[in-house]
């Protein structure tokens, strides 16, 4: 069967996109992880994608200044040069712009660390989501998939899961537990998204197109 060609755009640890490439590896997910973009050059992600042999390229505005093209253009460029199908945001921090969001339209996935819509939005990420929930004394919070369109944070939910609030968290120690449920989740959400079992646009790029 056709494996699914996979993207990543990452800017800091990459921990997520590491538990996905396992995932590939030990064949658990129907996919090959084909191309790795970073806005941050020396993020561990970053590290991560090259100990693994999968293409990587950095897409800041000190790089691009040299190729002539905007961040989001040179992002393209490799996402179509590797044939990417499918596109996972895995804690990446810049907000995409509209021509990365209608090439990919439907098939751009991110994961974000509380029930959205509560402590989604610009600002929203990190450890500043894990603050905001502790402020608020919620006693719960958890992991959403969703897809991702214009706004931050507000394309279509795949998936969402519960992590419980526990009497003297700190935003460290919830940020861990909900880490964990993050890899669970996006893991399973991705599984069912490639056997069809949820709904995505995911299609067949054109691999001759270069814009």
């Amino acid at each position: 069967m056709k494996k699914t060609r996979l993207g990543f755009l990452v800017s800091h640890r990459g921990t997520n996109m590491q538990a996905i490439i396992d995932s590939c590896r030990k064949g658990d997910l129907n996919a090959e992880p084909v191309a790795v973009v970073t806005n941050n050059e020396s993020c561990q992600a970053l590290q991560r994608a090259r100990q693994q042999s999968i293409p990587s390229y950095v897409a800041n505005t000190r790089v691009c200044a040299d190729t002539n093209s905007s961040p989001d253009d040179y992002i393209l460029q490799k996402l179509f040069e590797h044939q990417v199908e499918l596109l996972v945001l895995a804690g990446y921090m810049k907000k995409i712009g509209a021509s990365i969001t209608s090439a990919f339209a439907g098939r751009i996935i991110n994961i974000h660390p509380s029930l959205l819509p509560k402590y989604g939005g610009k600002g929203m990420f990190g450890l500043h989501v894990h603050e905001a929930v502790l402020a608020a004394g919620d006693t719960e919070t958890g992991v959403t998939i969703h897809l991702v369109d214009e706004e931050y944070d507000q394309g279509p939910v795949l998936a969402q899961a519960k992590v419980s609030v526990e009497p003297g968290d700190t935003p460290e120690t919830l940020a861990a537990r909900v880490l964990k449920t993050e890899h669970r989740l996006l893991i399973e959400t991705l599984k069912g998204v490639l056997h069809g079992d949820i709904a995505t646009g995911l299609i067949e790029i054109d691999p001759t197109r270069t814009r």
